[in-house]
């Protein structure tokens, strides 16, 4: 077995190009209100056996993120960013770059962040694997019993592991294993050698296949959010107020209207509770809307919170607002749905949108509710808010 203390250090390497032709600034959109790059660097620190965790990136944001995350930074070239350029490429150019200042790899964990369920136990395991010489090469892939075919030339169906002819119940056949793309664990020396990630004896590390989606396009991305909501415990936001808007939000973004002209809406008792307790919690909520109908000051009122509606300039409005009640910008939760909130949404530190919000709403927000509007979205917003 190796000492490990005449060996070199166990690297996390995960490079992160800014560009993406399926999904626009892929390594930056956020699962479970995490950008993917983060959560990258978030599973190696958490990882027992890496040492370092290097991001690889030509771009400015991905740095940015990753270095707040806990990450070092090494500067992709522009000649290793483009869309041909491969992983081992920048692989290599990041270990010729940690080496060069004073470093010695023995064994490197290259993760992908467009993986974004990387399980910090498999990881560990993984490279205990190869710091133990069990292995040179593993990588992470769940169990499979799928039937597999291929069409050929002449668009037939071709049967791959198994004989068309044949089919064997579960229990009497051996499994596959499909590579999931998440993280591969190597020697550092027969990386270099082979200019590859497999070589020499490999072995596989098994995860859940539910954890198994890599994204790249823009269906796999809400397939990995509502993953994220399915699996993950939410994260408590940390805010020193709350803001929302009205409709879409405390509603379903439905009104009926009678023959006087009057409209109705139909809000949450649920979402009503929750207002409830955040106030009793004294933490400052406002309701921030465009809307002029009578019903948001009216629910207002019943929910005994302040209102601003007709409101078309919702950021300075909120700027105002937080000005005067002393609360700084980053300390507030804003809750919206459509295209008019997003100003308002990109100036506090908890843009926070409905399960049901607008694509670009959805893509801007930092934590993505898995209510819809009226439908208790509030109250989840609240519960998240409040200690537990």
């Amino acid at each position: 077995m190796t000492d490990p203390a005449t060996t070199g250090r166990t690297v996390a390497i995960i490079p992160a190009r800014g560009g993406s032709k399926g999904v626009p600034r892929k390594n930056v959109q956020r699962v479970g209100g995490v950008p993917l790059i983060e959560r990258a660097v978030r599973s190696a620190l958490s990882a027992e056996g890496i040492d370092l965790v290097v991001v690889s990136t030509d771009d400015a944001e991905i740095a940015t993120v990753a270095s707040a995350a806990g990450a070092v930074v090494v500067r992709r070239p522009d000649e290793l960013s483009g869309d041909t350029a491969s992983s081992e490429s920048a692989i290599l150019h990041a270990l010729d770059e940690i080496e060069a200042a004073g470093e010695r790899v023995e064994v490197v964990a290259f993760l992908q962040a467009t993986s974004p369920f990387i399980s910090a136990d498999a990881l560990a395991e993984a490279v205990r694997e190869v710091r133990e010489e069990r292995a040179d090469s593993v990588f992470s892939a769940f169990e499979t019993y799928g039937f597999l075919w291929a069409r050929t030339g002449d668009d037939a169906a071709v049967a791959l592991n198994h004989e068309a002819g044949h089919r064997p119940r579960r229990q009497d056949r051996d499994p596959h294993y499909l590579e999931t793309g998440a993280f591969y664990v190597f020697r550092a020396d027969g990386f270099r050698e082979a200019q590859h990630r497999f070589f020499g004896r490999i072995r596989i590390t098994e995860v859940p296949e539910w954890s198994a989606i890599e994204i790249d396009d823009a269906q796999q991305l809400e397939i990995a959010r509502a993953l994220a909501a399915l699996h993950e415990t939410p994260e408590r936001i940390p805010v020193r107020a709350v803001v929302t808007d009205f409709d879409g939000v405390h509603t379903d973004d439905t009104a009926s209207v009678d023959a006087d002209g009057v409209e109705r809406v139909r809000v949450s008792r649920e979402d009503g509770m929750g207002v409830s307790l955040l106030r009793k919690a004294g933490i400052p909520m406002l309701i921030l809307s465009t809307e002029v109908n009578a019903v948001v000051r009216a629910r207002a009122e019943k929910l005994r919170v302040p209102v601003l509606h007709g409101i078309e300039d919702k950021e300075s409005a909120l700027r105002g607002w937080a000005e005067e009640n002393g609360i700084a910008l980053d300390e507030i939760a804003y809750l919206g749905n459509d295209v008019n909130d997003l100003p308002a949404m990109r100036i506090v530190g908890w843009p926070v949108a409905v399960a049901n919000a607008h694509p670009r709403v959805l893509a801007e927000a930092r934590v993505v509710l898995t209510r819809r509007g009226g439908r208790g979205a509030v109250r989840e917003l609240v519960e998240r808010v409040l200690p537990a």
